[in-house]
């Protein structure tokens, strides 16, 4: 484990939260817990308290307003930060992220996530780090170390077991202690142990019949065995039970105000339904978090410097994708001596870029970790600023699912009125979606009437449109001066964040020539948010361009690759695939996508295909084509960095996951709950690679670990010294290159209910000149030799005779020697 920098609490936190404590009355205590609105906790000026603000991640900071008009970097996904296996790397990440919370005036992140792959269908699979337990804890005590070093607070989350979306506020999770223990406990348990993060997130499922909000028993693993002494601040709507939460250690429950502490839990202290020492006891480490994040007067915070920008952030935002991507296949095409990739832009003439997220990327995952970035580079502007009007692009497919937000070729604003008319300044919109999340642009909310969203959309082609609505509430759509609909849209469903993130209604088609010029107007009135969450104002301006014909597409893009030397695709998932509120039903790409790739392979055997998803799809063209390149989410600067790999520099990624060839293949599949409500987690502690390997029968796509380099490895010696494992390792290949040497630990014990054939216990990323020999160490844990004994109710070794393996994944491992255990 690197020797992080952890910021020290000062001698006198303590006391001064006592002494702030003292100074507050039951009902400002009980506020303190409730937050008062969706970001932000209470102000209590006589304990010297100012009001702290947290804000969603991983990939961005939000800060207070979800809006255009206050934009944030966007980084690549979780996928692709961990596909790095760089914990110093990460660590960057980290600061980077704390320059911008500190920029938006953010005390708090909310990230990082640190569930588990359990299953390559779980809907927020882009935002978790690793189906490993190991490599998450490496990689999230990494991203916390470099946002608290920073002075910014994090919260480990979610709290735990989160593993899939489906009925996310009602499932309950039923687990085996042993699979708890070395799954899904296991990240918290490294992060607190090395790092002393400040904050945990409890998640909205149940665990083994228990709510997680009032899980005393996993409450006290945290804080009594794991050692943590942050704050406990529910997930968004998570916390039911006023006494059971506030009694299992729930600090913070959010969003605020309205929420089962603030009057609730005054009203059960004086009831004598519980203690108001409890309530002190979460007060305390609310005000030992203010004293950290420089919130408390009287006590100086835990970081003295305050950094707000990231220096020359475009370059930092290429090089963690060119980190992250994984070169999967580097074919050799026939007749050429060569591997495909890199390619030589002084030798091309003629390069087809084909597919729409080739024009307009994916760079993040949907739900609460999308942020407004300041720009995005696409692949097709990457390329041309490389090879200029050498890239030839063809749209390909026609990627529409559903309705979406108004964008190409809108130019929006939108403005609060007041209930007397009175109407404030307009601000930009990035596309027709407005979401004012507890807050109303210079007004109370409870001042606003209705919300205007206006501009001009000049149309980008010839044909039907189809213009739409999104939201809870009254709606009133103009455009071209004539009323296409007047009249409400009734939220009727049981998960509130469809109100975010849900579909669009269609409401009108019109005619329109590309070209022209035509005004765009959407009065809207919203209704109430539903019970337990602030004011909100959500709603959209909803668009789709006519659709294309499809046949023709395929067959424009067939001819655009067969007149050029490399045919570069680009496919993806889209908001519809991947997104946190749902989970995914298969792992095909959507629409034609697959179609067109082999189309392209048939007509250029130099076929490169670039996957632009932030979790496994199936491939069935794998075979076709001449390289695979996967990109992740790869964040606002994923064209440029995908122009720089695909000419040269070496992609660094790793896979965190295993790929499988279909989902049929796939060992743990399950992720909707029974008619009971319960989602059980039947294959105990395998998953990932260690399901692979013990099942046997279909080999995956691509195993957990694989990365292809620019340059080739050979893997001369290693040796084991007590608890330190030597891998001297070889660039044998003509250029510069980047290999991860992973060290598996693999046991020949037996104990009850099986143990893995391997697990992952070390690793370490390297760079190597041609002919450079390189010797990585590593330290073996305690913890990699044993299990969890669910009839002892604790770890123990494994014994037997152990072996160590290195390569260069999980499923190429060229050394091995014996371990010696004492």
């Amino acid at each position: 484990m690197s020797d992080w920098t952890v910021p020290a609490d000062r001698p006198e936190y303590d006391a001064a939260a006592e002494a702030a404590l003292a100074k507050l009355d039951l009902e400002t205590k009980a506020d303190l817990l409730a937050g008062i609105d969706m970001w932000r906790t209470l102000a209590a000026p006589e304990a010297g308290l100012r009001s702290m603000t947290v804000s969603d991640g991983p990939i961005g900071v939000r800060g207070r307003f979800w809006t255009a008009a206050d934009p944030s970097l966007a980084l690549p996904s979780p996928t692709a930060q961990a596909a790095s296996w760089d914990p110093e790397l990460v660590r960057r990440i980290g600061n980077a992220l704390a320059a911008e919370a500190r920029r938006k005036d953010v005390d708090v992140l909310l990230a990082p996530t640190i569930n588990l792959h359990r299953s390559p269908l779980g809907g927020r699979h882009f935002e978790a780090f690793s189906e490993d337990p190991y490599l998450t804890g490496r990689i999230a005590t990494a991203y916390v170390a470099g946002v608290q070093e920073r002075g910014v607070g994090t919260t480990m989350k979610h709290y735990v077991a989160n593993d899939a979306e489906t009925d996310r506020f009602t499932v309950d999770n039923v687990i085996g202690e042993r699979a708890l223990r070395e799954l899904y406990l296991r990240p918290f348990e490294m992060i607190a142990a090395a790092v002393n993060p400040w904050g945990v997130m409890t998640a909205y499922n149940a665990v083994n019949g228990t709510t997680m909000t009032a899980h005393r028993e996993l409450m006290a693993v945290l804080r009594d065995e794991f050692g943590f002494d942050g704050f406990n601040v529910s997930d968004w709507g998570a916390a039911r039970h006023t006494v059971e939460d506030v009694e299992a250690g729930l600090d913070l429950a959010m969003p605020g105000p309205f929420t089962i502490y603030g009057a609730h839990l005054v009203e059960a202290v004086r009831e004598g339904r519980t203690s108001e020492e409890h309530v002190d006891a979460a007060v305390r480490r609310m005000l030992k978090l203010a004293a950290r994040v420089g919130a408390l007067e009287g006590v100086a915070a835990a970081v003295d410097e305050r950094i707000e920008a990231v220096e020359d952030p475009e370059a930092f935002l290429r090089e963690i994708a060119r980190r992250s991507f994984v070169l999967a296949k580097n074919g050799v095409p026939a007749g050429d001596e060569a591997a495909m990739l890199p390619l030589h832009g002084d030798a091309i003439h003629r390069l087809a870029l084909i597919g729409p997220a080739a024009a307009e990327a994916r760079v993040l995952g949907g739900g609460s970790a999308t942020v407004f970035p300041p720009h995005v580079v696409a692949p097709l502007d990457g390329l041309r600023a490389a090879l200029g009007d050498r890239v030839q692009y063809a749209q390909g497919v026609d990627l529409f699912e559903q309705i979406t937000a108004a964008g190409r070729g809108f130019a929006l604003t939108v403005r609060p009125v007041r209930h007397d008319g009175t109407e404030l300044a307009p601000e930009p919109l990035a596309n027709g979606d407005v979401k004012w999340m507890g807050y109303v642009p210079g007004l109370d909310p409870s001042e606003l009437h209705l919300a205007i969203v206006e501009g001009v959309y000049t149309v980008q082609a010839t044909g039907e449109h189809v213009f739409g609505t999104r939201g809870a509430g009254r709606h009133k759509l103009v455009v071209g001066g004539e009323v296409l609909f007047d009249g409400a849209h009734v939220f009727a469903g049981d998960d509130p964040f469809e109100a975010f993130f849900g579909p669009g209604v269609e409401r009108a088609r019109v005619r329109l020539e590309a070209g022209q010029e035509v005004s765009v107007r959407l009065e809207y009135t919203p209704d109430d948010f539903p019970p337990g969450f602030p004011p909100s104002v959500l709603f959209g301006l909803m668009h789709t361009e006519p659709r294309p014909d499809e046949d023709r597409l395929i067959a424009e893009a067939v001819e655009t690759a067969r007149d050029a030397e490399v045919a570069v695709v680009v496919v993806s998932t889209t908001a519809m695939t991947e997104s946190e509120g749902f989970d995914r039903r298969d792992l095909r790409l959507p629409g034609r996508q697959d179609e067109l790739v082999s189309a392209v392979a048939a007509a250029n055997p130099n076929t490169v295909v670039v996957v632009n998803t932030g979790s496994p799809v199936e491939m069935p063209w794998a075979d076709e084509v001449a390289a695979i390149l996967l990109t992740w989410f790869p964040g606002q600067e994923g064209g440029g960095a995908l122009a720089e790999v695909l000419l040269g520099a070496e992609p660094g990624g790793r896979l965190t996951t295993t790929w499988p060839r279909r989902l049929e293949d796939a060992p743990v599949v399950q992720v909707v709950p029974t008619g009971e409500g319960e989602l059980h987690y039947d294959e105990g502690v395998f998953i990932g690679y260690r399901a692979w390997e013990r099942r046997g029968g279909a080999e995956p796509a691509f195993w957990f670990g694989h990365g292809l380099s620019y340059t080739d490895w050979e893997y001369e010696e290693i040796g084991v010294d007590g608890d330190e494992v030597t891998v001297r390792v070889r660039n044998s290949g003509s250029v510069k290159g980047r290999e991860v040497v992973q060290v598996y630990l693999a046991p020949e014990a037996e104990v009850q209910g099986g143990i893995e054939k391997h697990r992952l216990a070390g690793f370490q990323a390297i760079e190597a000149e041609p002919g450079e020999t390189v010797e990585v160490v590593v330290r073996l844990e305690e913890r990699s030799f044993q299990y969890w004994s669910e009839q002892e109710h604790g770890w123990r070794d494994a014994g037997g005779t152990w072996t160590v393996e290195a390569g260069r994944n999980v499923g190429d491992l060229r050394l091995s020697a014996p371990v010696k255990r004492a």
